[in-house]
């Protein structure tokens, strides 16, 4: 391999640098930790990987006398995607009983393997790929937004145990919200002196979740709550 086939590996890196920014693009927009620049050199070093995965005869090193060389660029695609999933795992984190990050984590691994197509020469298998991941990023969330909007939310409060009419009141504007509503944790804090327990609810509309937190910190006793929208 010398200079004058650098042009035949140009389109395959062109086309995964487009490929990773944009989905990456998406992904800063909606301020997401792994984003433009990132996308891009996940896309990027896969492709060029495959790229020397797939030109494998012109490695520098002399096979044994008698031996043939075969070529499987299959295995670097596993390699790359198995590593990728470390890179997945940062951006996967969890708040309360919330987890956030896995449409991301999904994005870099759907732009990994996108790469490995371009850096292999599938063109079409990875432009179909770009299309249909960004399809599902951008044209699938604004069908979402014309459904009715369930947004799942972890709610926690806490309330002075001296107060036993207080998880009553909580009670009852949590079921306001959400009948089918569900406890999911029960605990004493403060050294017996609070009360914390914890709701996974439904809300609908934009308004319902201030409305939620203005009716919890109207109850007396609440020492404290704490609203997490399940949003990824």
């Amino acid at each position: 391999m010398d200079l004058t086939d650098l042009p035949d590996f140009v389109l395959p890196l062109v086309a995964a640098v487009a490929a990773g920014g944009l989905i990456g693009f998406e992904r800063e927009w909606r301020g997401r930790a792994a984003g433009f620049r990132t996308h891009i050199l996940v896309c990027l070093a896969s492709a060029l990987l495959m790229e020397a995965a797939v030109s494998q005869g012109a490695w520098r090193f002399a096979p044994l006398a008698g031996t043939e060389i075969v070529s499987d660029p299959t295995r670097m695609a596993h390699g790359v995607l198995t590593g990728i999933g470390f890179l997945c795992a940062g951006v996967i984190f969890r708040a309360g009983f919330s987890i956030h990050g896995l449409t991301t984590a999904a994005s870099l691994w759907l732009t990994a393997s996108i790469g490995l197509l371009f850096g292999a020469g599938l063109f079409a298998l990875g432009v179909t790929g770009t299309a249909l991941t960004m399809a599902v990023l951008v044209v699938l969330r604004l069908v979402s937004k014309g459904l009715p909007q369930h947004d799942v939310v972890d709610v926690e409060v806490a309330w002075r145990r001296t107060d036993p009419e207080a998880e009553a009141r909580v009670e009852a504007v949590v079921d306001a919200v959400d009948r089918s509503r569900r406890d999911d944790r029960f605990e004493l804090t403060d050294g017996g002196e609070a009360v914390r327990r914890t709701f996974r609810v439904k809300l609908t509309g934009d308004g319902t979740l201030k409305a939620l937190a203005a009716q919890l910190r109207a109850i007396e006793g609440v020492t404290a709550y704490r609203l997490d929208p399940r949003n990824d």
